[in-house]
């Protein structure tokens, strides 16, 4: 049938090059992450209510009455984590190898990371915890920055002057829809890398060196799924709250601020560029930077060899670009104090200078 014609191409018979490594697990381990994710959230959802009275204790109460509830929720939230440090990796891997050539499949990737960061914060305010309500409060706080529409916008995101049950419904419908607009890109995603094939470690043509998926890299894809679920089940059984925030085990009160605001550690670093600049509106604009600008990587000048590996220069400034990436997740997770604001704005001006200067270098180098 044309479906199984379909399938068959795509995990079966797919010409695949003979010398990718590991770093390409990632794309197979994100779907993992992606259908855990549905499945789990999709459990949590029939034991959930959408009101600011109700949230806070049902979650809470649904560990003891609920089956199970516990493990769900546990997978759920550190499935999360796991999620992000697959994408994290997955990007770099990209960004490494040279694979945001392949204008399409890279546009469709950062429009998906864009998906998974919008439905993370807003699962994120479902628990109706503290760190969820002022997090919440914040984060939607930040688009009355915008001129002109500002205000008109942030009580529109709202539903009405505040933070409320308006939010809260309204979040909770949106979380539940947009991982199925995920799994529709992901798709796209892979209809446009099987349709320009993968790239490679070396960063040439392997046209004619390459074999078929299965049952090579089928095994090899199952091998990548054990070692990345096994960290998450341990998490799961031994500490589920290792990653989350006491904050949130506390019932979210409009009258009471919490002493330092975070969100989870996964936006730490595009918070910390928030607030490494002193003006509301750009640090709006430098936290959309933070992200957007992936989609300047496939304009940027490009090098006769796709990736880095025989750029020693271009090596260099990928990896402080890594250590740049952690030094500002550690900062956006210290009190808005000295000497984390310097640091958090020495930081952000690199972050956003490897990009400027990674082509015109390796460009320099080609010479």
């Amino acid at each position: 049938s044309p479906l199984m014609s379909v399938i068959r191409h795509t995990v079966v018979t797919l010409p695949t090059p003979v010398n990718i490594s590991t770093w390409w697990n990632f794309g197979s381990l994100l779907g993992i992450c992606l259908a855990i994710q549905i499945f789990s959230g999709l459990v949590l959802s029939l034991h959930f209510t959408a009101h600011t009275d109700l949230s806070f204790y049902v979650v809470i109460q649904s560990f003891g009455d609920v089956y199970y509830n516990w493990w769900f929720r546990a997978l759920h939230a550190n499935g999360a984590s796991f999620f992000f440090i697959g994408l994290y990796l997955h990007i770099a891997r990209g960004m490494y190898y040279g694979s945001y050539v392949f204008k399409e499949v890279w546009a469709v990737g950062v429009v998906i990371l864009l998906l998974v960061m919008a439905s993370a914060f807003l699962g994120y305010v479902l628990p109706w915890g503290q760190m969820s309500f002022w997090g919440a409060t914040v984060i939607t706080s930040l688009f009355s920055a915008l001129p002109m529409i500002g205000g008109d916008v942030v009580i529109w995101l709202w539903g009405g002057f505040s933070v409320d049950n308006a939010t809260l419904t309204r979040f909770f419908g949106l979380h539940f829809l947009l991982p199925f607009g995920v799994a529709g890109l992901a798709g796209l995603h892979l209809f446009f890398l099987h349709d320009q094939g993968s790239s490679n470690p070396l960063g040439v043509s392997s046209d004619f060196n390459k074999v078929v998926f299965h049952h090579y890299y089928v095994l090899k894809d199952l091998v990548g799924a054990c070692f990345f679920i096994g960290p998450l089940l341990a998490l799961v059984y031994f500490n589920p709250w290792l990653l989350g925030d006491p904050e949130n085990f506390i019932e979210g009160n409009p009258l009471v601020t919490p002493q330092h605001i975070q969100p989870e550690w996964y936006f730490l670093f595009a918070y910390a560029i928030l607030r490494a600049v002193p003006n509301k509106l750009g640090g709006v604009v430098a936290l959309a930077a933070a992200v957007l600008i992936l989609f300047y990587m496939p304009f940027s000048p490009k090098a006769s060899i796709k990736g880095l590996s025989f750029y020693p220069c271009g090596k260099i400034l990928f990896f402080s670009l890594v250590g740049v990436f952690i030094l500002l997740t550690w900062a956006g997770a210290k009190p808005v104090e000295e000497p984390y604001v310097a640091i958090s704005q020495g930081l952000s001006v690199l972050y956003f200078l490897y990009f400027l200067v990674i082509g015109p270098l390796t460009r320099i180098q080609d010479k």
